[in-house]
């Protein structure tokens, strides 16, 4: 499949189509506020983020910044670049557990060391997920994690005929 047209660039925007493969880790001058469960169960501002051709970004936040929110959960996963995934159940407030909702990589590959002891967690299942005060989209499909802001410009991945980007 051949790469899609990228959308227009607005100023304060980055294109996703401007990110490298492989992916970049980068820390964010920014604060990461998660709700779930009707409660704050994450407010960081030590972030990083992993940056991929035709994906938004992803949010790495420390695992100790989730206090008792997580717990190990099913299965694993793996990525070229980073390397074997772990996943993690999030918990909220009044009983909210998110199966498999979070994903680390606790050995990760040369390069991504940085992510050893950080959370990416989907959006869509969380109450609201904030980055520097904006609430974030989901990435397009469910199956990647990327959180989609104003500053970015598409098209994300995960859009139906994605598949072969």
């Amino acid at each position: 499949m051949a790469r899609p047209v990228p959308d227009p660039v607005r100023p304060g925007q980055e294109s996703v189509w401007d990110y490298p493969r492989p992916p970049r880790v980068e820390r964010v001058a920014a604060r990461v506020q998660i709700d779930f469960g009707g409660i704050r169960i994450v407010d960081t501002a030590d972030v990083v983020r992993v940056l991929e051709t035709s994906h938004p970004p992803v949010y790495y936040l420390p695992i100790a910044a989730f206090g008792d929110a997580l717990t190990l959960g099913e299965g694993a996963s793996f990525c070229e670049f980073k390397g074997r995934a772990r996943y993690f159940d999030v918990h909220g407030g009044a009983g909210a557990v998110a199966e498999r909702a979070g994903w680390n990589y606790p050995d990760p590959m040369p390069g991504y060391e940085v992510l050893s002891d950080r959370v990416a967690v989907y959006a869509a299942p969380m109450d609201r997920c904030l980055v520097a005060g904006e609430t974030v989209r989901p990435q397009p499909g469910g199956f990647y994690g990327g959180w989609v802001t104003d500053d970015v410009a598409g098209p994300f991945k995960g859009v139906p005929g994605s598949t072969g980007w």
